[in-house]
């Protein structure tokens, strides 16, 4: 297994190869990398994975990242050996993903106008921080392990400080957090400062904070562990995995993610690419982003809103020319991302290249939809027993939406991803205090 790993370039022109250990975000170019392997993991894994159900007493086989470690073994080491991965992998005694799968919950898909059977709901808020991130940042921190790094840096909305503190106590180093002033949820930073992070506040929104990150650790041999790491991708496609694992490896139609970073977006496209090519999975899902309006940046430029021209992945020749033209006009008219789903509060994805291969591999599609929607998907979620953050709400509605304009079909099958746990606690109360709210439920005298 020796020297099946390394790194790559993403641009087909360029194409700068690394070796594994580096720290490189970017190749030399600018470019954002890969994680590539040289081996084709035989289908003969399925029936291994399945098996590691019963954990046998292994966090590693517990664990719902590493439970895959074969498809993700950069650390290349012997998966079997119990000792070698606890010499190298990072775990949260196996916590990270272990609860994670899909669901049918049918007040959700009544609200939808879609049969139960043929939605899934996968909440990712079950994870030891309350969000999706742990799963990359098992692999993250991992990788940042594996290169002696003293120090790792994140810029947050939110979760990403909750994952990044968390993992970085459990493993005995520093933590360095970028934050907009006045623009977390106190729940979400409370738990970076319980896990005992050190936080910077920045003037202006998290597309600074990540600017900011991003030259400490450059400069003061920091360990960048925000999703333009292509090791945070890496645990980030044990989420479709798991997902296709409990369909029986059985493709679904659309698989649908709220859109920030478009961190989830290039995983999922990087976990279908890879599966697609090893042979695993003989059809394609669909990849849906769900935008808020209010940080609609992906859908302005992918759906012609921007100069009429729709932003593509062209083979791996994008016109980022109309990205940085966006991004000047965003400045110009003094455009910042708003919206009360801070966790997609995002105007700059950092991995919108990779978001835009990703959709251009699986014929995907981007829309938008507004807080208010999103408020009622993240309700319909909790009157079916299921607690999920705002953010979490635009699957829910971007596939109700999508419905209503005959995109997804009402008998194909739909898997929504259900990004975090609610975390500002005055979100559901004030939404069901306001008795023209959908679903509220307001208190009575």
């Amino acid at each position: 297994m020796q020297g099946d790993a390394y790194l790559k370039c993403i641009d087909p022109q360029c194409g700068l190869e690394y070796p594994i250990e580096s720290r490189n975000v970017q190749c030399t170019e600018g470019h954002l990398l890969d994680v590539k392997y040289k081996n084709k993991p035989s289908t003969g894994l399925k029936e291994v994975f399945y098996k590691r159900r019963n954990s046998e007493g292994s966090i590693f086989n517990e664990s719902g990242v590493w439970r895959f470690r074969e498809l993700l073994n950069f650390c290349q080491i012997d998966t079997e050996n119990l000792e070698e991965c606890s010499k190298y992998l990072v775990s949260l005694d196996g916590a990270e993903g272990r609860q994670s799968k899909p669901y049918q919950m049918s007040k959700a898909a009544e609200f939808i106008g879609i049969s139960n059977k043929n939605l899934w709901l996968q909440p990712e808020g079950y994870n030891p921080s309350g969000s999706f991130k742990d799963n990359g940042m098992a692999t993250a921190v991992t990788h940042a392990k594996m290169v002696g790094a003293k120090k790792i840096v994140c810029a947050s909305t939110g979760n990403t400080s909750a994952s990044a503190g968390m993992f970085a106590a459990n493993e005995g180093i520093n933590c360095d957090v970028y934050i907009p002033a006045g623009q977390i949820a106190p729940g979400k930073l409370s738990q970076a400062y319980q896990f005992g992070a050190q936080i910077l506040e920045v003037d202006g929104n998290f597309d600074d904070a990540l600017k900011q990150s991003l030259e400490d650790a450059q400069n003061h041999e920091g360990y960048t562990v925000n999703s333009v790491n292509p090791f945070r991708i890496e645990g980030q496609k044990t989420i479709p995995f798991r997902a296709l694992e409990y369909l029986n490896w059985e493709s679904p139609d659309w698989i649908v993610y709220p859109g920030g970073a478009l961190g989830n977006t290039s995983s999922c496209g990087k976990a279908l690419m890879e599966l697609y090519e090893w042979g695993w999975i003989k059809k394609i899902p669909r990849i849906a982003v769900i935008n808020s309006e209010g940080a609609s940046t992906l859908s302005d430029l992918y759906n012609g809103k921007f100069e009429g021209e729709e932003l593509r992945w062209n083979k791996g020749s994008p016109n980022t020319e109309l990205i940085s033209r966006y991004y000047d006009h965003l400045d110009k008219e003094g455009i910042r991302p708003k919206t009360k789903a801070t966790a997609i509060q995002i105007g700059r994805p950092a991995n919108i290249l990779k978001g835009l291969r990703a959709l251009e591999f699986t014929n995907g599609v981007a829309t938008t939809v507004s807080d208010s929607e999103m408020l009622d998907g993240m309700s319909v979620v909790g009157l079916n027993g299921f607690d999920c953050e705002m953010a979490s709400g635009a699957s829910v509605v971007g596939i109700k939406k999508l419905i209503s304009e005959e995109i997804i079909k009402k008998d194909d099958v739909v898997v929504g991803i259900l990004t975090g746990r609610q975390k500002d606690a005055m979100l559901p109360v004030e939404y069901h205090q306001n008795p023209k709210n959908i679903f509220a439920i307001p208190p009575k005298n």
